[in-house]
């Protein structure tokens, strides 16, 4: 593979050189509702990690003097090769080959993938797949009893045990994803006489607006842990979920990230003797998918919960979980 060296440096006023020779003849207002259009057509969450993928690519291209803007498909190629060599997943690389070619569709470009030699790029993603799925280690489900346990070691009242047990039970009951579980703002959950509703706003699963997953009035248990977690760290609103001091003694204002959930689940896991490897965040959304068809919830009671578009996903779990069950050649086997 050559690569030729860059004919111009990658900087913000060269990016705006390249996007105002692709629109020249379109006078500024346009350009401006254009973009404004578009900008909106993301979600914030995924605009602030958009511009930060495209910040990562320019950085990378501007050390080794290549153009970001038009960028060269070995360029692309090499950027993957190198951040897969770093450990970023699969999902998080084809979302940075997405981020490119948004900025070059948005500067009326052809993205790198498109233009001719672009395979090389594919083909380059489809490898670090295709060697990545040979590592993967399966994620195991953390059922009822799993969780109860993990619960169990989470009896102390220092205020990240109570935080950590708030998360972790309230992720039970409501079956969120971790980045809907960290947006979550005291005012979105609402206790009422039946039950809790909760609002979810421009989650993953419904990107336009807000969702109310209901659960029932049997988790009172839950209720008071959110409750107990509010009174200790001194939340009456905005973050529900928030970073502790390093000592743990003081709760801040800035609410958890993702992956601070993420690492919560990892250790309290450990802490209560299971192999963290083989558990992740989504391990409890899939454990409560096949706690629920373990004592015959329907598909539909699971779907009000989980939020699931596709009913093939749940049934897929119904199958998993009954895969041992009435054999269909056991009356006369």
């Amino acid at each position: 593979m050559r690569i030729e060296p860059a004919r111009l440096e990658t900087t913000s006023s060269s990016i705006q050189e390249e996007e105002t020779r692709a629109i020249a003849h379109y006078s500024v207002e346009e350009v401006r509702a254009a973009r404004r259009y578009l900008d909106q057509a993301r979600a914030d969450a995924t605009r602030l990690k958009q511009d930060r993928d495209w910040q990562a690519f320019s950085a990378w291209c501007a050390v080794r003097r290549q153009q970001a803007l038009p960028a060269a498909p070995e360029t692309v190629a090499l950027y993957l090769a190198t951040n897969a060599d770093r450990g970023l997943a699969p999902p998080t690389l084809t979302r940075k080959v997405a981020v490119i070619g948004f900025a070059h569709r948005r500067a009326g470009l052809d993205p790198p993938h498109e233009q001719p030699g672009g395979a090389l790029v594919t083909d380059t993603l489809a490898g670090i797949r295709r060697e990545r799925l040979h590592a993967l280690t399966k994620k195991v489900a953390a059922e009822a009893d799993i969780m109860f346990t993990v619960l169990l070691q989470l009896q102390d009242h220092r205020l990240a045990d109570v935080r950590d047990r708030t998360i972790l039970s309230f992720d039970i009951v409501s079956a969120m994803q971790r980045s809907e579980l960290v947006a979550l703002d005291v005012a979105d959950i609402q206790v009422e006489q039946r039950g809790v509703r909760v609002t979810i706003r421009r989650s993953k699963i419904d990107q336009p607006g807000g969702l109310e997953p209901f659960a029932s009035r049997n988790t009172d248990h839950y209720v008071e842990a959110l409750n107990q977690w509010l009174d200790r760290a001194g939340i009456t609103e905005g973050a529900a979920f928030r970073r502790l001091s390093t000592n743990g003694k003081k709760v801040l204002a800035s609410r958890l990230s993702d992956r601070a959930i993420a690492r919560i689940i990892k250790t309290r896991f450990a802490a209560a003797g299971y192999d963290p490897a083989v558990f992740s965040a989504h391990s409890l959304r899939s454990g409560f998918l096949l706690s629920a068809t373990t004592v015959g919830a329907s598909i539909w009671k699971m779907r009000e919960v989980s939020r699931h578009k596709s009913v093939q996903v749940l049934a897929d779990y119904v199958q998993s979980a009954e895969l041992l069950d009435d054999h269909v050649g056991s009356s006369f086997l």
